[in-house]
């Protein structure tokens, strides 16, 4: 069975640091896209940001740039985001997602997805 597993979420403060994991199995996704999303509450979901096969281009949505950090470990098939300076407005469940023929943003190209982590930021 092809998946993908988050961990990592939890509740903090306003300034505070989480960092996300997402841990695949079933196959290797050592050459698909991958990508964290958001989904925050009554909102749809959004891109965060996304690292290609290699982990040397990545792409960030404006609102996480520059507190954000996504990477990958290809040999580990896993994918972390590190979160720093958490924002109330960061509140949302967190997925993961990979994508073999993904180049990008939109959401459609990602065909694995992990159920979910949810991060909750209190002011």
């Amino acid at each position: 069975q092809v998946q993908l597993v988050e961990s990592g979420g939890g509740l903090v403060q306003a300034g505070a640091s989480l960092r996300l994991s997402c841990v695949g199995s079933g196959r290797s996704f050592v050459s698909y896209e991958m990508a964290w999303f958001r989904q925050a509450p009554g909102k749809e979901r959004e891109f965060v940001a996304t690292i290609n096969w290699s982990g040397k281009t990545k792409s960030y949505a404006d609102s996480v740039k520059g507190r954000f950090t996504i990477s990958r470990d290809s040999a580990k098939n896993t994918m972390s985001l590190q979160m720093n300076s958490l924002k109330p407005e960061d509140t949302a469940v967190y997925y993961c997602a990979a994508g073999e023929l993904a180049m990008g943003r939109n959401e459609d190209e990602y065909d694995v997805w992990g159920q979910g982590t949810q991060v909750t930021v209190s002011s």
